[in-house]
């Protein structure tokens, strides 16, 4: 039984997985939520690491951080609030990069309500126009810019109804209490880049400024090397083959 036990015993110190597993906690832009997920589970299966998500909008994410979150690595819907990180020293100098180019779009539950041009805007047919407050949603800054762009802030500012965040946006709209909003592709897309129910207007990203989405390393856990690994895994093909099927445009990515 003595070799046997030594045997067993030695196996189970051979393990990396077992003595280096780590639990990273990952704020993640709302409109991040589905692909990563997916990405989350693939990294989790790989290695062997745990992966706490928190949704929420970047602002909000960022107060959290800059009052003490104990949160491992950043993942925002834009590129000011990880370059504030890294000039406040919250965020680790050189990991900033960005993992995806976010894609505005104009949708409704409603099976062919809103047109390929967007011209449902001009016709106001509607009582309420959804979209994330702009002060702390990227994608709310892109909504009302291009609502500026177009000409429609002012006569449509009487219809607006603003969402906490992305998510609570896309739930106004899905819910039918407003007929339309302003959300992220990959919140209506299935996972294959095919919008997945109602209807939608893919806004042209002329209207609005990128929606550059960056990463960055935090420095709680700056010497962490899963969260390193993480952000490392993020810019494998496995993960891009992820961001790209849900919308996201990879071929900016620095």
């Amino acid at each position: 039984m003595r070799p046997l036990r030594l045997l067993i015993i030695s196996l189970l110190i051979s393990l990396p997985i077992a003595s280096h597993a780590e639990t990273l906690r990952v704020a993640v832009a709302a409109n991040f939520a589905a692909p990563m997920q997916e990405i989350a589970s693939r990294f989790e299966q790989n290695s062997g690491h745990r992966l706490l998500l928190s949704l929420g909008s970047t602002g909000k994410l960022y107060a959290q951080i800059r009052n003490g979150a104990p949160f491992d690595v950043l993942l925002a819907a834009d590129d000011k609030v990880p370059a504030m990180l890294e000039q406040d020293g919250e965020g680790v100098r050189d990991t900033r990069f960005t993992y995806a180019i976010g894609t505005l779009v104009l949708w409704s539950a409603r099976e062919g309500y809103v047109d390929d041009q967007g011209a449902v805007l001009g016709q106001q047919s509607f009582k309420h126009l959804a979209l994330a407050n702009p002060k702390t949603a990227p994608y709310g800054a892109a909504a009302q810019a291009t609502l500026k762009r177009l000409g429609l802030e002012e006569t449509l500012r009487e219809k607006l109804v603003q969402g906490e965040n992305i998510a609570q946006t896309h739930q106004f709209v899905a819910s039918g209490n407003a007929e339309l909003g302003f959300v992220a592709l990959s919140q209506v897309v299935d996972g294959e880049g095919k919008i997945g129910g109602g209807s939608a207007w893919v806004v042209p990203a002329e209207l609005h400024s990128p929606i550059r989405q960056d990463a960055v390393l935090l420095s709680h856990a700056e010497d962490s090397e899963a969260a390193r690994d993480l952000l490392a895994y993020l810019k494998s093909e496995d993960a891009l083959s992820i961001i790209a099927a849900y919308g996201y445009n990879r071929s900016q990515a620095r």
